[in-house]
């Protein structure tokens, strides 16, 4: 007899339990990192009180982490959205950068323009840039059935040396011409940036928790979401029942492009207030991945887990005054994908042993 591993597709579960699974992701992260912490000589617990105080401990905590939840929650819609079609949109973090680049140059050419006009294309060119970008990728899938990992992975370093050359290899309009020391980008006038709501928390917050609330209702209540639901679990029923998967994908990947995009734009017109390569070029998209990942690709469950990730976000540069490397963020984030993917995956299949003959082994 020998034995083998069996991999068998479960029933869905449950929302319960599938909140549950996140919940556990969660708290694995915490606790493997908190192993290596100790290896390496500092206490977890003082640690993760440092990462509690300094994002939720104070009115100016708390709004940092509102702050830096903003953006996450429009990249993890984007790529929840993208997922639950299938299609593996890694170039969130381009769109980003290139919706940053159209709402600051809408900013830019309509500084001498009203807010009512100046602010709504600022962000409307966001969604643009970052629509236009991700077709780049969606039209050769949808066309060629190329493969979409790569081509938007790649495509992120483009959009990325772009808006380093706009700024610092360049006199384009987009740098600011004031600057005579280091490059910086051209600050956007205030009838284009985003009215400021409580401490440095502006408008951004609503308009991204209305964007996700509305997908999500979207997805459960309209004729559009139903065949998006379709498409995404069967692509071979949904041509059966007559609907052009191809140009729902296509749709879906532009839609989740100007979603990214839009991120790009109200962090321009917002906190950092012109295309500034340093202050955007922070990983957004790809944490956006995380984000749609622990929330199970669900509009509405990504608020509260881009919260979660903003507020460790906002707390990695004060670890560096006890001495902790602010990177320690970057790998608690890194160890709840790996927690949330593994457990989605467990959450959908049975892995069992199984003893087999040799005549089996052998015919198989």
């Amino acid at each position: 007899m020998t034995a083998r591993i069996v991999v068998e597709p479960r029933r869905r579960a449950g929302v319960p339990l599938v909140a549950l699974v996140s919940v556990v992701s969660v708290l694995a992260a915490f606790v493997v990192a908190g192993v290596f912490l100790q290896a390496t000589g500092h206490d977890p617990l003082a640690v993760y009180a440092r990462i509690v105080r300094t994002s939720v401990g104070s009115s100016r905590a708390l709004s940092e982490t509102l702050v830096s939840a903003t953006p996450l929650i429009l990249t993890g819609v984007a790529a929840a959205l993208a997922f639950r079609m299938l299609i593996w949109n890694i170039g969130g973090e381009g769109q980003l950068y290139m919706g940053a680049i159209f709402g600051a140059g809408a900013g830019i050419a309509l500084s001498t323009a009203p807010t009512v006009i100046a602010l709504p294309a600022v962000l409307l060119a966001g969604g643009l840039g970052g629509a236009l970008f991700a077709g780049v990728a969606a039209l050769p899938r949808v066309t060629l059935g190329t493969n979409e990992i790569i081509t938007t992975l790649m495509l992120n370093f483009v959009a990325l040396h772009l808006m380093n050359f706009l700024v610092f290899g360049s006199f384009s309009p987009w740098r600011d011409p004031a600057s005579t020391n280091f490059p910086q980008g051209r600050p956007l006038t205030a009838a284009a940036s985003l009215p400021e709501l409580w401490r440095r928390l502006d408008l951004g917050l609503p308009v991204a928790v209305v964007v996700a609330i509305t997908l999500w209702w979207a997805l459960r209540s309209t004729r559009w979401g139903y065949e998006f639901r379709i498409a995404g679990d069967s692509p071979g029923t949904a041509r059966y029942a007559g609907i052009p998967v191809s140009r729902k994908v296509f749709g879906v990947f532009l839609l989740s492009g100007a979603i990214a995009g839009l991120a790009g734009a109200i962090l321009v017109s917002g906190v950092v207030g012109s295309l500034e390569p340093r202050a955007l070029a922070v990983n957004l998209g790809f944490t956006g991945i995380i984000v749609a990942s622990l929330a199970r690709l669900n509009p509405l469950a990504v608020i509260p887990v881009a919260l979660l990730m903003g507020a460790l976000n906002s707390a990695g540069p004060a670890l560096q005054t006890i001495r902790v490397p602010s990177s320690t963020v970057l790998m608690i984030q890194g160890l709840i994908l790996v927690f949330a993917v593994s457990g989605s995956f467990l959450l959908e299949h049975r892995v069992r042993v199984r003893r087999v003959t040799p005549t089996e082994a052998v015919g198989t």
